[in-house]
């Protein structure tokens, strides 16, 4: 356990991760594949009126001994923590989330992600972005076509902000822009308090999880609506109808010990104040 009471071998336990330890890209690609299989974005804890705790024993404490996720804050904060443990040099970085928005919107900074300094150049690391977090790291430069285990990544320069696209189809798609500055983890209490308690926000009022799956397609739940988009690109939906097909998806899709109380509160909550239809663009 090191100092800032991070548990490397428990973490690597959770991540399902027996490779290499080396601080290399090649350990960086495992690990970032692993953690984002086996600990799934997720914001239940926002729904219940909870603003999540960015502390590392916090972290620890519910995604790895309690085996629930987290969202962007809470698994990058948890992942730069074991890349440290591990010797790599992290920059904590912040992005601007254009999904489903013009690509040069006036957005502000409510993602966090990491830059992680190889001798290979600079990479980004993010397994926080829910339903397109980059499954693998990827060299942050402009006009590389990148392949990742869920698809075809680039960046592309705008304004002095690299953006982030994924093929989707016959379509690149932004995702977010990355601001190339470092930022300080009291910026991320600013931006976690504010995302998980604006009125605005989407995570208050909805429940909503995202995991990528082996194979290459995608899960995701935004409400009673849970949408499988293969690597192919075509998507299969359908809708949950009662308590029990919500925790059987939570616990056996998602892999997420939500108790029964904590389920059903989460339910009232969605009846009374959810989004009807479609989902939020960020999650679509």
């Amino acid at each position: 356990m090191t100092g800032n009471g991070f548990d490397r071998d428990a973490w690597l336990m959770r991540i399902l991760y027996a490779g290499p330890l080396a601080p290399t890209l090649e350990t960086l690609r495992g690990l970032v594949f692993s953690q984002a299989h086996a600990i799934a974005y997720e914001s239940l804890d926002i729904t219940l009126g909870r603003v999540p705790k960015l502390g590392v024993p916090e972290l620890q404490r519910k995604m790895v001994d309690h085996q629930r996720g987290g969202y962007c804050f809470e698994l990058n904060m948890l992942f730069r923590a074991g890349l440290r443990s591990l010797g790599y040099r992290v920059t904590s970085l912040q992005g601007r989330v254009v999904r489903g928005m013009a690509i040069d919107a006036p957005r502000p900074a409510i993602h966090m992600l990491l830059q992680v300094e190889l001798p290979q150049g600079p990479y980004l690391a993010d397994v926080g972005f829910g339903n397109l977090a980059p499954t693998a790291p990827l060299v942050l430069a402009p006009h590389v076509e990148q392949p990742t285990p869920h698809g075809l990544m680039r960046f592309i320069e705008v304004n002095g902000e690299l953006t982030l696209q994924q093929l989707l189809g016959q379509r690149w798609e932004h995702i977010y822009r990355v601001i190339p500055y470092p930022r300080y983890d009291a910026e991320y209490e600013v931006a976690n308090w504010y995302t998980a308690t604006h009125p605005d926000a989407p995570y208050p009022n909805n429940m909503i999880a995202a995991r990528p799956l082996p194979d290459g397609s995608r899960l995701t739940m935004f409400n009673d609506r849970v949408t499988l988009r293969a690597s192919s690109g075509e998507s299969h939906r359908r809708n949950l109808e009662t308590p029990e097909a919500f925790a059987a998806v939570l616990r056996e899709e998602f892999a997420l010990a939500v108790p029964d109380r904590d389920l059903y509160r989460m339910l009232q909550v969605v009846e009374q104040r959810g989004t009807r239809g479609a989902p939020h663009p960020f999650f679509a």
